[in-house]
């Protein structure tokens, strides 16, 4: 694989081992393979042990005195703890907007949500997204909540909502939602709808990982036959 310039190694390294994991070709218990990865990336084994040491801090994997880094728990319940604290991490943020929004902010809120209404494709809707997150994370999280927010990103991966063709339909209620409760200062319910939208972004995702196996559907689910036919 070649490098991608602009990219910093390690995060390709980063990216590369998650994208193992929501594919399944790495389970929990696995082991990391570093010289694969070395081979497979083209990098040294440097970027490859910085990212496992922020793997490992992000609750990803874990490494074993000389015998390497193997990955951690990977099953449904998971998936819906990663989504559950994105929604609660950046909930704290958005309610402190409610508390106290500016006319910047709020103007800075308008136009995105303008622009979300206005998108016609995921990838853009995505994108505009991740501007609203970053407009109120910047503004109201302080540097410890900012990197516990971006640690709690690693298994909601980027890719999958960017191409996803509902998301706009989907998670853009949520957005309404949100600024709504900002406007109206209402901290409660601008944590409420950071709560929602991560859930429903966690069973969007499981439902993916049905779909590609990663997971076997419960069989007490009664949608689980819907999901692997998806």
């Amino acid at each position: 694989m070649p490098k991608r310039y602009g990219v910093k190694e390690k995060d390709q390294v980063v990216t590369h081992i998650l994208n193992l994991i929501l594919t399944g070709k790495l389970r929990s218990g696995d082991r990391v393979d570093r010289t694969e990865i070395a081979h497979g990336l083209g990098v040294s084994r440097v970027p490859i042990q910085e990212a496992l040491v922020q793997l490992e801090h992000d609750g990803i994997v874990s490494t074993r005195y000389h015998r390497g880094a193997f990955v951690e728990r990977f099953d449904e319940a998971t998936v819906l703890e990663h989504h559950e604290l994105d929604g609660l991490l950046n909930g704290i943020a958005s309610a402190r907007a409610a508390a106290n929004p500016t006319p910047r902010i709020l103007g800075q809120l308008d136009a995105l949500m303008r622009s979300m209404r206005a998108s016609k494709d995921s990838r853009s809707f995505a994108e505009i997204c991740g501007e609203y997150r970053r407009t109120v994370n910047d503004e109201y999280a302080g540097p410890r909540l900012h990197a516990i927010i971006r640690a709690s990103h690693n298994l909601i991966p980027r890719m999958f909502w960017t191409t996803y063709q509902n998301t706009r339909d989907d998670i853009l209620p949520f957005y309404e939602k949100e600024t709504s409760a900002i406007h109206r200062r209402d901290p409660d319910a601008a944590r409420a709808a950071c709560m929602g939208r991560s859930q429903l972004m966690a069973q969007t995702m499981l439902a993916e990982l049905f779909r590609r196996r990663v997971f076997a559907p419960p069989d007490d689910c009664p949608d689980h036959r819907q999901w692997a036919a998806t």
